[in-house]
Formats: structure tokens, C-alpha cells, sequence
């Protein structure tokens, strides 16, 4: 009852005050654009300026003094095809959640990404780290943690009930469920739990709603000023990656390390009678890969005239193999598609009823 009942006024202070002072701001207001959103968060000064510069060429002053980024610099990188947006954010400092320093801009920049790199100095102590965790779960962004599996109803009548088909915490009961319910004014209601991992945290964040749950990578700044024992302890710590800006090291794992936390696979289309674009891959999200989903991409008119798909690669038992629009893709040369749409009337052209057959 009392996490429900903090989170609650942790939320009425956010949204209460970011009418006042907190809004976008000079420079924050960056149109998202690219098949990906990635932010650069981290203590002033830790490399994050300099970091962008060589990866997207564009530049973003860097300097040996703080706060040398006030506002949002955008770039993007180029990599496997897809354009991913990078943004490099100003420092944050402890208090950030709750407006000191921009923060509120900032951390509300970082929920619009889909993956978050926090940026740390090797030199510093990695309790930055917990640090800047707790700030971005203060404004609610979870972060490498997936959505739990459960349901909220709300009913006229009926009280609270909980129905679970998994082995619920001991926590987790129907009376610790209804005190949070009652603290938002939710006297009934049905909660269906499906997660044998779910907490009566998750269970405020259902509550209280506006969670974001967003991949994180800990970049690891200036490894070249560490030791090589230092550098193999931190090996066995996940979603790390040691990288220095100043000398370009191991850029090469931390664009893949991007490419795989974004969550993100390529399908080449192919022209009739040609061989595959593999210049001008189509980005598709691993959680979105179906035909259905490449023809939203490719123009919003395919999918309501679409009759079906050539597939070449793995997703296929032979290849070419005619599928349908429900038909899940792999990623990169796996998949080649074909995708022919039939067009009943040529207005434009003033034709009687006719088929048209488009090859993409």
C-alpha cells in the first residue's frame, strides 16, 4: 500500500508541475526519424559529445568542462542498411526526475527511444550507474525488463478478484492487490496474472500506468585508462560493452550490440525477373516481421489489394514458396520477397475492370 501510495504522488508531482517550466524546450523538440531511436544518457562529461561525433560524423561541441551540451543534438548512423537516430542528450544530474537540471526534458527525450545507452567513465565508480537506473525508473522507464503478462478490468461490480494459471509470489494476494487498487480509487475490478515472476511492483506499474519498458546498454567509456584486469572483471557483467571514444575502440561490437538490442531484421525485395535489392534492405522490427507487416512499410495500399508473396530463405520450406499475408519473416538474405498486388479498376486510365499485377 505505501509503494502504490508513492508512486501515486511521484506521478501527480510529475505530471502536476510539467505544464510549469517542463516542457520540450529549445533543442529538445527533435522529430524522430530513421527505422530506430537510440539516446546517449550519462553524468556530464563522461564522453557522450564525443562518442557522437565519431560514430555519425555530426558534431556535438565537446569540451574538458561540464554541462557542455545544453540542448539535443541529433546524427544518425548507417549501419546494415537501416538509419538509426542517434541523440545525444545533455548530463544528468541526481535529482533529474524531479526537474533539476532539465532533467524532466531530458529523461522525457529518453522515454521516445527505443534503446537507451548509458554512458559511464571507467575512471568513475560504477555506482553512476544505480544512480542513473534510479533516476530514469523515477519517471517511469523500466529498463531491460519486459512487460509483465497480466490483465486489469475494471468492473461496476463484483469487489476485487485475482485469477492466476501460474504460481504467484507470496506477496502477490488478494488483499495486498486490493489495498493498491483502493489507493487509486479502483474498488472493482478483475486482475488476471499469467507471470510467475510478477511482483506487487508490476503490479503499481499496471496501476499507475505511462511505463515504458526500453533495452539498455552500459557503454563503458575510456578503457584505455584502465587496466587490463579491470577491463576482464567487467566482462562478466551483462549488457556491457567496453568501448573507447577518444581512440574509436571496439566501435565495431557496440554497433552490433545496437543493431541486436534494437530489435531489428532486413528483407530485400525483388524485381520481376531481376535479382534482389540488397542495397535498400526493408527495416522490419522482430516483433512486426510478417508479410502483412512489410507491406505497411513498403505503401499503405498494398495490404487491402494483396493476394500473396514469393519468399526465397529460411522462413520458407523451399525456395521461392508462395505464402500468405500472415507469413513471419527472417532476417537479412533469408528472406526475398515478392509481394504481387491486384488493382481492380485503373481509374486514372479510364480502363474497364482489368488485373494489375505489381512486382516490389
Amino acid at each position: 500500500m505505501l509503494k502504490a501510495k508513492l508512486a501515486k504522488l511521484k506521478r501527480e508531482l510529475v505530471d502536476g508541475t510539467s505544464g510549469s517550466g517542463g516542457g520540450g524546450g529549445e533543442g529538445f523538440d527533435v522529430r524522430a526519424s530513421g527505422n530506430a531511436r537510440v539516446g546517449l544518457i550519462g553524468f556530464p562529461s563522461v564522453g557522450k559529445s564525443t562518442l557522437m561525433s565519431k560514430l555519425t560524423g555530426t558534431h556535438s561541441e565537446a569540451a574538458a568542462y561540464e554541462f557542455t551540451t545544453l540542448t539535443c543534438v541529433p546524427g544518425t548512423i548507417k549501419y546494415k542498411g537501416a538509419k538509426i537516430q542517434l541523440l545525444d542528450l545533455p548530463g544528468i544530474i541526481e535529482g533529474a526526475k524531479d526537474g533539476k537540471g532539465r532533467g524532466r526534458q531530458v529523461i522525457g527525450v529518453a522515454r521516445t527511444c527505443h534503446l537507451i545507452l548509458i554512458v559511464l567513465d571507467a575512471l568513475k565508480p560504477l555506482t553512476h550507474r544505480k544512480k542513473i537506473e534510479y533516476e530514469l525508473e523515477g519517471f517511469g522507464i523500466r529498463l531491460n525488463k519486459t512487460k509483465p503478462n497480466i490483465k486489469l478490468t475494471k468492473t461496476d461490480k463484483g469487489g476485487i478478484s485475482l485469477t492466476s494459471t501460474c504460481n504467484m509470489p507470496p506477496e502477490l494476494t488478494i488483499e495486498s492487490v486490493s489495498s493498491i487498487l483502493k489507493e487509486y480509487r479502483i474498488n472493482s475490478a478483475s486482475i488476471s496474472v499469467r507471470d510467475p515472476n510478477c511482483k506487487i511492483d508490476d503490479i503499481v506499474d499496471l496501476v499507475q500506468g505511462k511505463i515504458v519498458y526500453t533495452p539498455c546498454l552500459y557503454v563503458l567509456n575510456k578503457v584505455d585508462a584502465i587496466s587490463i584486469e579491470e577491463l576482464d572483471l567487467l566482462d562478466r557483467v551483462p549488457h556491457y560493452v567496453p568501448i573507447s571514444a577518444h581512440h574509436t575502440w571496439n566501435f565495431d561490437e557496440l554497433l552490433e550490440k545496437i543493431w541486436e538490442y534494437c530489435n531489428m531484421i532486413r528483407v530485400y525485395t525483388k524485381p520481376k525477373g531481376a535479382i534482389p535489392d540488397y542495397e535498400e534492405p526493408v527495416i522490419l522490427s522482430q516483433d512486426k516481421r510478417s508479410v502483412g507487416d512489410l507491406c505497411d512499410s513498403l505503401h499503405k495500399s498494398i495490404r487491402p489489394n494483396f493476394k500473396y508473396a514469393w519468399v526465397w530463405g529460411a522462413s520458407v520450406k523451399h525456395s521461392p514458396q508462395k505464402v500468405g499475408i500472415a507469413h513471419v519473416l527472417d532476417d537479412e538474405g533469408k528472406a526475398v520477397v515478392v509481394v504481387v498486388v491486384v488493382v481492380l479498376w485503373l481509374l486514372l486510365l479510364d480502363q474497364p475492370p482489368c488485373l494489375l499485377f505489381v512486382f516490389y
